[in-house]
Protein backbone atom coordinates (compact mmCIF):
# COMPACT_ATOMS: atom_id res chain seq x y z
CA UNK A 1 0.00 0.00 0.00
CA UNK A 2 0.79 3.63 -0.75
CA UNK A 3 -0.53 5.44 2.09
CA UNK A 4 -1.14 9.01 1.47
CA UNK A 5 -3.85 9.85 4.56
CA UNK A 6 -1.53 11.10 6.79
CA UNK A 7 -4.33 13.83 7.94
CA UNK A 8 -6.67 11.15 9.04
CA UNK A 9 -3.44 9.89 11.17
CA UNK A 10 0.24 8.83 11.02
CA UNK A 11 2.38 5.44 11.00
CA UNK A 12 3.95 5.26 14.31
CA UNK A 13 7.69 6.10 15.03
CA UNK A 14 9.86 3.01 15.46
CA UNK A 15 11.59 4.95 18.29
CA UNK A 16 8.25 6.17 19.78
CA UNK A 17 7.33 3.09 19.75
CA UNK A 18 10.27 1.34 21.63
CA UNK A 19 9.77 4.21 24.19
CA UNK A 20 6.41 2.68 25.18
CA UNK A 21 7.12 -0.73 25.43
CA UNK A 22 8.66 -1.10 29.10
CA UNK A 23 5.51 0.84 30.44
CA UNK A 24 3.61 -1.83 28.32
CA UNK A 25 5.48 -4.56 30.30
CA UNK A 26 7.37 -4.37 33.25
CA UNK A 27 6.76 -0.70 34.09
CA UNK A 28 3.32 -0.94 34.71
CA UNK A 29 2.72 0.74 38.02
CA UNK A 30 -0.11 3.58 38.94
CA UNK A 31 1.02 7.12 38.32
CA UNK A 32 -0.64 7.90 41.50
CA UNK A 33 1.07 5.30 43.57
CA UNK A 34 3.89 6.43 45.79
CA UNK A 35 5.56 3.13 45.45
CA UNK A 36 8.66 2.57 43.42
CA UNK A 37 6.70 1.64 40.67
CA UNK A 38 4.14 4.80 40.28
CA UNK A 39 7.37 6.84 41.28
CA UNK A 40 8.74 5.71 37.69
CA UNK A 41 5.56 6.22 36.29
CA UNK A 42 5.43 9.81 36.92
CA UNK A 43 8.30 10.69 36.32
CA UNK A 44 8.22 9.11 33.13
CA UNK A 45 5.17 11.09 32.48
CA UNK A 46 6.52 14.45 33.49
CA UNK A 47 9.32 14.09 31.61
CA UNK A 48 6.85 13.39 28.71
CA UNK A 49 4.94 16.86 29.05
CA UNK A 50 8.63 18.25 29.00
CA UNK A 51 8.81 17.41 25.90
CA UNK A 52 4.78 17.76 24.39
CA UNK A 53 5.82 21.42 25.75
CA UNK A 54 9.32 22.25 24.18
CA UNK A 55 7.29 21.78 20.82
CA UNK A 56 5.57 24.35 20.79
CA UNK A 57 7.80 26.67 24.08
CA UNK A 58 5.56 26.44 26.50
CA UNK A 59 6.28 25.64 30.51
CA UNK A 60 5.45 22.15 31.30
CA UNK A 61 2.93 23.30 34.03
CA UNK A 62 1.05 24.45 30.80
CA UNK A 63 0.37 20.96 29.27
CA UNK A 64 -2.83 19.40 30.06
CA UNK A 65 -2.49 15.73 29.08
CA UNK A 66 -6.06 14.60 27.51
CA UNK A 67 -6.89 11.08 25.69
CA UNK A 68 -6.28 13.16 22.32
CA UNK A 69 -7.55 16.75 19.93
CA UNK A 70 -11.29 15.93 20.31
CA UNK A 71 -11.09 16.11 24.38
CA UNK A 72 -8.81 18.77 24.01
CA UNK A 73 -11.44 20.81 22.07
CA UNK A 74 -14.02 19.74 24.37
CA UNK A 75 -12.20 20.60 27.60
CA UNK A 76 -11.46 24.17 25.93
CA UNK A 77 -15.22 25.50 24.85
CA UNK A 78 -16.46 23.64 27.89
CA UNK A 79 -13.95 24.32 30.31
CA UNK A 80 -14.08 28.02 29.53
CA UNK A 81 -17.65 29.17 28.99
CA UNK A 82 -18.86 26.99 32.02
CA UNK A 83 -17.31 29.21 34.71
CA UNK A 84 -17.84 31.96 32.86
CA UNK A 85 -20.63 35.01 32.93
CA UNK A 86 -20.28 36.18 29.36
CA UNK A 87 -22.41 33.89 26.88
CA UNK A 88 -20.34 34.93 23.71
CA UNK A 89 -18.25 32.55 21.57
CA UNK A 90 -16.65 32.95 18.35
CA UNK A 91 -15.50 30.60 15.92
CA UNK A 92 -15.36 29.77 11.70
CA UNK A 93 -17.32 27.99 9.78
CA UNK A 94 -14.37 25.82 8.40
CA UNK A 95 -13.60 24.05 11.88
CA UNK A 96 -13.42 20.68 12.90
CA UNK A 97 -16.56 18.80 13.74
CA UNK A 98 -14.99 18.51 17.24
CA UNK A 99 -15.24 22.65 17.56
CA UNK A 100 -18.67 22.27 15.55
CA UNK A 101 -20.35 19.81 17.44
CA UNK A 102 -19.70 21.41 21.02
CA UNK A 103 -20.20 24.82 19.92
CA UNK A 104 -23.93 23.34 18.90
CA UNK A 105 -24.24 22.10 22.48
CA UNK A 106 -23.31 25.81 23.87
CA UNK A 107 -25.81 27.13 21.67
CA UNK A 108 -28.78 24.48 23.40
CA UNK A 109 -27.52 26.08 26.18
CA UNK A 110 -28.04 29.46 25.78
CA UNK A 111 -24.62 30.35 24.73
CA UNK A 112 -24.32 32.86 21.04
CA UNK A 113 -21.87 31.60 18.71
CA UNK A 114 -20.84 33.06 15.48
CA UNK A 115 -19.42 31.25 12.61
CA UNK A 116 -17.11 33.51 10.78
CA UNK A 117 -16.91 33.10 6.95
CA UNK A 118 -14.14 32.52 4.91
CA UNK A 119 -13.21 33.51 1.40
CA UNK A 120 -12.44 30.89 -1.13
CA UNK A 121 -9.00 30.19 -0.14
CA UNK A 122 -10.56 29.05 2.98
CA UNK A 123 -9.20 31.93 5.06
CA UNK A 124 -10.64 33.98 7.72
CA UNK A 125 -10.51 38.05 7.98
CA UNK A 126 -9.29 39.07 10.79
CA UNK A 127 -11.03 41.99 11.10
CA UNK A 128 -14.15 39.98 10.06
CA UNK A 129 -13.22 38.53 13.63
CA UNK A 130 -12.56 41.94 15.05
CA UNK A 131 -16.20 43.35 14.01
CA UNK A 132 -17.45 40.49 15.77
CA UNK A 133 -16.05 40.75 19.37
CA UNK A 134 -18.10 41.85 22.40
CA UNK A 135 -17.87 42.70 25.94
CA UNK A 136 -19.63 39.25 26.31
CA UNK A 137 -17.25 37.43 23.62
CA UNK A 138 -15.79 34.76 26.79
CA UNK A 139 -13.91 32.63 23.97
CA UNK A 140 -12.18 32.72 20.15
CA UNK A 141 -11.62 29.65 18.57
CA UNK A 142 -10.03 29.38 15.15
CA UNK A 143 -7.68 26.33 13.99
CA UNK A 144 -4.31 26.90 13.11
CA UNK A 145 -4.76 24.58 9.69
CA UNK A 146 -7.56 23.26 7.63
CA UNK A 147 -8.00 19.42 8.45
CA UNK A 148 -9.15 19.33 4.44
CA UNK A 149 -8.39 21.50 2.65
CA UNK A 150 -4.78 22.49 4.73
CA UNK A 151 -4.88 26.14 4.99
CA UNK A 152 -2.82 28.24 7.06
CA UNK A 153 -4.86 30.95 9.35
CA UNK A 154 -3.58 34.36 10.04
CA UNK A 155 -2.92 33.41 13.51
CA UNK A 156 -0.71 36.14 14.92
CA UNK A 157 -3.12 38.56 13.49
CA UNK A 158 -6.10 36.76 15.23
CA UNK A 159 -4.40 36.17 18.71
CA UNK A 160 -2.87 39.84 19.05
CA UNK A 161 -7.16 41.25 18.04
CA UNK A 162 -7.93 39.01 20.86
CA UNK A 163 -4.70 39.56 23.41
CA UNK A 164 -5.72 43.88 23.17
CA UNK A 165 -9.37 42.93 24.30
CA UNK A 166 -8.25 40.49 26.97
CA UNK A 167 -10.39 37.77 25.29
CA UNK A 168 -8.76 33.73 25.57
CA UNK A 169 -7.72 32.38 21.99
CA UNK A 170 -7.83 29.13 21.50
CA UNK A 171 -6.52 27.16 18.01
CA UNK A 172 -7.17 23.80 17.07
CA UNK A 173 -3.61 22.51 15.60
CA UNK A 174 -3.99 19.19 15.68
CA UNK A 175 -2.74 19.03 12.00
CA UNK A 176 -0.35 21.51 12.03
CA UNK A 177 1.79 20.53 15.59
CA UNK A 178 5.12 19.21 14.23
CA UNK A 179 5.07 19.78 10.99
CA UNK A 180 5.58 23.88 11.27
CA UNK A 181 7.39 25.66 13.63
CA UNK A 182 4.61 26.93 16.19
CA UNK A 183 5.91 28.92 19.23
CA UNK A 184 2.97 29.56 21.46
CA UNK A 185 4.42 32.65 23.03
CA UNK A 186 5.69 34.33 19.85
CA UNK A 187 2.50 34.13 18.29
CA UNK A 188 0.44 34.82 21.56
CA UNK A 189 -2.08 31.91 21.87
CA UNK A 190 -3.62 31.35 24.80
CA UNK A 191 -4.99 27.34 24.32
CA UNK A 192 -3.76 24.80 21.76
CA UNK A 193 -5.03 21.70 20.90
CA UNK A 194 -2.67 18.99 20.13
CA UNK A 195 -3.00 14.96 19.25
CA UNK A 196 -0.37 12.71 18.98
CA UNK A 197 -1.20 10.24 16.13
CA UNK A 198 -1.22 13.12 13.64
CA UNK A 199 2.77 13.17 14.27
CA UNK A 200 3.74 9.65 14.43
CA UNK A 201 3.03 8.71 17.55
CA UNK A 202 0.20 6.66 19.26
CA UNK A 203 -3.50 7.38 19.10
CA UNK A 204 -5.63 7.92 22.30
CA UNK A 205 -3.49 10.86 23.75
CA UNK A 206 -3.17 13.94 23.26
CA UNK A 207 -2.86 17.63 24.51
CA UNK A 208 -3.97 21.17 25.24
CA UNK A 209 -2.07 23.96 25.84
CA UNK A 210 -3.38 26.13 28.51
CA UNK A 211 -0.83 29.55 29.23
CA UNK A 212 -0.36 30.26 32.76
CA UNK A 213 -3.63 32.46 34.17
CA UNK A 214 -5.96 31.55 32.03
CA UNK A 215 -8.81 29.94 34.08
CA UNK A 216 -10.38 27.06 33.05
CA UNK A 217 -13.19 24.34 34.80
CA UNK A 218 -12.43 20.99 34.60
CA UNK A 219 -15.21 18.62 32.99
CA UNK A 220 -13.88 15.51 33.77
CA UNK A 221 -14.28 14.98 37.70
CA UNK A 222 -12.86 12.27 39.68
CA UNK A 223 -9.80 11.69 41.17
CA UNK A 224 -8.11 14.66 40.61
CA UNK A 225 -4.95 13.65 38.18
CA UNK A 226 -3.55 16.39 35.73
CA UNK A 227 -3.85 19.03 38.57
CA UNK A 228 -7.29 18.65 39.05
CA UNK A 229 -8.09 19.40 35.46
CA UNK A 230 -8.60 16.26 34.02
CA UNK A 231 -8.94 13.16 36.47
CA UNK A 232 -8.77 9.53 34.95
CA UNK A 233 -5.93 7.01 35.68
CA UNK A 234 -3.18 8.49 33.28
CA UNK A 235 -2.55 6.15 29.81
CA UNK A 236 1.62 6.28 31.08
CA UNK A 237 2.94 3.73 27.89
CA UNK A 238 0.84 6.44 25.48
CA UNK A 239 1.94 9.46 26.86
CA UNK A 240 5.53 8.62 26.87
CA UNK A 241 5.24 7.46 23.48
CA UNK A 242 3.67 10.98 22.27
CA UNK A 243 6.42 13.29 24.62
CA UNK A 244 8.83 10.92 22.30
CA UNK A 245 7.13 11.93 19.26
CA UNK A 246 7.13 15.58 19.51
CA UNK A 247 10.81 15.41 20.86
CA UNK A 248 11.59 13.72 16.98
CA UNK A 249 9.12 16.24 15.69
CA UNK A 250 11.02 19.09 17.43
CA UNK A 251 14.89 17.64 16.36
CA UNK A 252 13.62 17.20 13.05
CA UNK A 253 11.18 19.86 12.12
CA UNK A 254 13.13 21.84 9.56
CA UNK A 255 14.33 19.01 7.48
CA UNK A 256 10.96 17.15 7.57
CA UNK A 257 8.87 20.01 6.92
CA UNK A 258 10.89 20.59 3.78
CA UNK A 259 11.42 16.95 3.06
CA UNK A 260 7.33 16.62 3.15
CA UNK A 261 6.71 19.94 1.35
CA UNK A 262 8.84 18.83 -1.51
CA UNK A 263 6.99 15.64 -2.07
CA UNK A 264 3.96 17.37 -1.72
CA UNK A 265 4.60 20.26 -4.55
CA UNK A 266 5.85 17.12 -6.47
CA UNK A 267 2.25 15.12 -6.61
CA UNK A 268 0.73 18.30 -6.99
CA UNK A 269 2.76 19.72 -9.60
CA UNK A 270 2.56 16.05 -12.11
CA UNK A 271 -1.02 15.97 -11.49
CA UNK A 272 -2.04 19.40 -12.36
CA UNK A 273 0.26 19.04 -15.51
CA UNK A 274 -0.86 15.31 -16.68
CA UNK A 275 -4.59 15.14 -15.73
CA UNK A 276 -6.25 17.48 -17.34
CA UNK A 277 -9.81 19.73 -15.33
CA UNK A 278 -8.46 19.43 -11.96
CA UNK A 279 -7.74 22.25 -9.63
CA UNK A 280 -5.98 22.51 -6.26
CA UNK A 281 -8.23 23.53 -3.49
CA UNK A 282 -6.95 25.56 -0.21
CA UNK A 283 -4.21 28.41 -0.01
CA UNK A 284 -1.07 28.30 -2.76
CA UNK A 285 1.00 29.12 -0.75
CA UNK A 286 -0.15 29.95 3.54
CA UNK A 287 -0.79 25.78 3.66
CA UNK A 288 0.04 22.70 5.69
CA UNK A 289 3.63 21.48 4.04
CA UNK A 290 1.64 18.24 3.44
CA UNK A 291 -1.52 19.03 2.56
CA UNK A 292 -3.08 18.48 -1.05
CA UNK A 293 -6.58 18.86 -2.08
CA UNK A 294 -7.93 18.60 -5.52
CA UNK A 295 -11.34 18.47 -7.32
CA UNK A 296 -11.34 16.22 -10.07
CA UNK A 297 -13.91 17.19 -12.24
CA UNK A 298 -17.07 15.11 -13.44
CA UNK A 299 -15.73 12.43 -11.07
CA UNK A 300 -17.08 11.43 -7.65
CA UNK A 301 -14.30 11.72 -5.30
CA UNK A 302 -15.69 8.39 -2.93
CA UNK A 303 -15.49 6.79 -6.35
CA UNK A 304 -11.66 7.78 -6.84
CA UNK A 305 -10.96 6.65 -3.33
CA UNK A 306 -12.47 3.14 -3.98
CA UNK A 307 -10.67 2.58 -7.03
CA UNK A 308 -7.68 3.77 -5.74
CA UNK A 309 -7.31 1.78 -2.75
CA UNK A 310 -7.74 -1.33 -5.60
CA UNK A 311 -4.45 0.27 -6.63
CA UNK A 312 -2.57 -0.08 -3.48
CA UNK A 313 -3.49 3.43 -2.51
CA UNK A 314 -4.48 5.64 0.62
CA UNK A 315 -6.78 8.81 0.56
CA UNK A 316 -9.64 10.15 1.75
CA UNK A 317 -12.22 13.32 0.53
CA UNK A 318 -11.78 15.14 3.51
CA UNK A 319 -12.03 14.83 7.18
CA UNK A 320 -11.92 11.23 8.42
CA UNK A 321 -13.35 11.72 11.77
CA UNK A 322 -16.66 12.46 10.12
CA UNK A 323 -16.93 10.38 6.95
CA UNK A 324 -19.75 8.05 8.84
CA UNK A 325 -21.84 11.40 8.55
CA UNK A 326 -22.05 10.83 4.90
CA UNK A 327 -22.81 14.84 4.30
CA UNK A 328 -21.11 17.68 1.88
CA UNK A 329 -18.18 18.77 3.38
CA UNK A 330 -18.89 21.92 5.14
CA UNK A 331 -15.42 23.62 4.46
CA UNK A 332 -16.42 23.15 0.86
CA UNK A 333 -19.70 24.75 1.21
CA UNK A 334 -18.39 27.10 3.52
CA UNK A 335 -15.43 28.14 0.64
CA UNK A 336 -18.39 28.69 -1.74
CA UNK A 337 -18.05 25.86 -4.16
CA UNK A 338 -20.65 24.02 -6.19
CA UNK A 339 -21.93 20.39 -5.37
CA UNK A 340 -19.98 19.66 -8.49
CA UNK A 341 -16.92 20.72 -7.28
CA UNK A 342 -17.27 19.08 -3.70
CA UNK A 343 -18.43 15.65 -5.16
CA UNK A 344 -15.27 15.69 -7.10
CA UNK A 345 -12.47 16.18 -4.38
CA UNK A 346 -9.85 14.24 -3.12
CA UNK A 347 -7.25 14.89 0.08
CA UNK A 348 -3.94 13.67 -0.89
CA UNK A 349 -1.47 14.32 2.42
CA UNK A 350 1.90 12.66 2.41
CA UNK A 351 4.26 11.78 5.12
CA UNK A 352 8.20 11.55 5.87
CA UNK A 353 7.39 7.95 5.03
CA UNK A 354 6.27 8.67 1.47
CA UNK A 355 9.04 8.70 -1.36
CA UNK A 356 9.46 9.97 -4.86
CA UNK A 357 8.89 6.59 -6.26
CA UNK A 358 4.85 6.48 -4.61
CA UNK A 359 4.22 9.80 -6.27
CA UNK A 360 5.22 8.64 -9.42
CA UNK A 361 3.07 5.46 -8.69
CA UNK A 362 0.31 6.98 -7.55
CA UNK A 363 -0.04 9.61 -10.11
CA UNK A 364 0.51 6.58 -12.80
CA UNK A 365 -2.96 5.10 -11.80
CA UNK A 366 -4.71 8.52 -10.91
CA UNK A 367 -4.11 9.14 -14.59
CA UNK A 368 -5.92 5.93 -15.42
CA UNK A 369 -8.43 5.58 -12.57
CA UNK A 370 -10.23 9.48 -13.88
CA UNK A 371 -10.10 8.61 -17.23
CA UNK A 372 -11.70 5.33 -16.81
CA UNK A 373 -14.58 7.19 -14.19
CA UNK A 374 -14.59 10.05 -16.69
CA UNK A 375 -15.56 7.33 -19.60
CA UNK A 376 -19.06 6.96 -18.29
CA UNK A 377 -19.58 10.42 -16.39
CA UNK A 378 -23.02 12.09 -16.70
CA UNK A 379 -20.39 15.00 -17.35
CA UNK A 380 -18.59 13.99 -20.14
CA UNK A 381 -21.38 16.12 -22.56
CA UNK A 382 -20.76 19.52 -20.50
CA UNK A 383 -17.04 19.09 -20.21
CA UNK A 384 -13.94 18.51 -22.74
CA UNK A 385 -11.98 16.07 -20.14
CA UNK A 386 -8.68 15.88 -22.75
CA UNK A 387 -8.11 19.66 -22.44
CA UNK A 388 -6.45 21.65 -19.48
CA UNK A 389 -8.68 23.86 -17.06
Amino acid sequence: MIYLDNAASTQIHEDVLNSMLPYLKEQYGNASSIHRYGRIAHKAIEKARKQIASLINADPSEILITSGGTESNNTVLRGITMGNACNHVITSSIEHDAILEPCKQLEKNGLTVDYLPVDKFGTVDPLELKNHLSDNTCLVSIMFGNNEVGTIQKISEIAKICNEKKIPFHSDAIQAVGKVPIDVKELGIDLLSISSHKLHGPKGIGALYIKNGIKIDPVILGGGQEHGLRSGTENVANIVGFGKACEIAKNNLDENMLYVKNIRDLLVDKILHEIPKVTLNGHPISRLPNNAHFTFLGVNGEDLIIKLDEYGIAASTGSACSVNTQRASHVLQAMGFSHEQITGSLRLTVGIFNNEKEIEQTVTSLKKIVEELRSFSPFKEKYSFTSKV
